[in-house]
């Protein structure tokens, strides 16, 4: 069992593992958001837009606060340096799906849905649905680590499977953009470079889920 492991089982209630949770939870909730955005966008509904782009930009923000909260708790602690590099990458690469849906938003706001045709708004809001999915599924993942660490990596098989899910997504969103009759060329590159970040946030996932298969194999 890792040294990292050891630790999670040995201290459940110290700071560090509370920030990560809430770091953790955060994560989710802006994906969650980032959903809620791109129906509302593809919808027409600006106010509802603006509302969840607003809770994502703050989400974001907050998020990297406790990534450095993490990075400073686990500085001062006792872990020996290998668990304290892993544990900072994995806080690292959970916060690289917070970056990419903030990311998401940018492209998004710049996207004039009403000259997307019905086929790619579609894919749009199935991608960003899939993308949610692998959130949640890394929360879970994670939290196995910190509560049932025998189980954490058969939750990071599902993140990837999910993620294989958001891949297939994106390869049928490349086949529309190439089928349907764009009349501008901004709208090609903005609606492809929309199903590219969403696609960046579900690799972030996995990236994490990575992240947990290596402290838990680590001897």
């Amino acid at each position: 069992m890792s040294e990292l492991i050891k630790w999670f089982e040995k201290r459940r209630e110290t700071k560090a593992l509370t920030i990560i949770q809430q770091h953790l939870a955060i994560t989710t909730s802006i994906v969650e958001d980032l959903e809620k955005a791109v129906k509302a966008a593809v919808n027409g509904d600006l106010r509802e837009l603006q509302n969840c782009v607003e809770r994502i930009v703050s989400g974001e923000k907050e998020a990297d606060s406790l990534r450095r909260k993490v990075m400073d708790e686990v500085s001062k602690g006792e872990l020996p340096p290998t668990a304290r590099e892993d544990i900072m990458h994995l806080v690292k690469r959970v916060d690289m799906v917070a970056d990419w849906s903030r990311e998401s938003t940018r492209v998004l706001m710049a996207t004039p849905m009403e000259h997307v045709p019905a086929s790619i708004k579609k894919q749009f809001v199935e991608m960003a649905k899939g993308v949610k999915e692998c959130a949640i599924m890394l929360q879970k993942c994670i939290n196995k680590i910190l509560t049932k660490s025998e189980e954490a990596l058969q939750a990071a098989d599902a993140v990837e499977r999910e993620e294989e899910k958001v891949d297939d997504l994106h390869e049928t969103a490349r086949t529309l953009l190439g089928k349907e009759d764009l009349q501008r060329a901004g709208i090609a590159v903005l609606a492809g470079q929309l199903f590219e970040v969403l696609e960046m946030i579900a690799d972030a996932c996995e990236d994490a889920c990575d992240q947990v298969r290596v402290i838990m194999v680590r001897k």
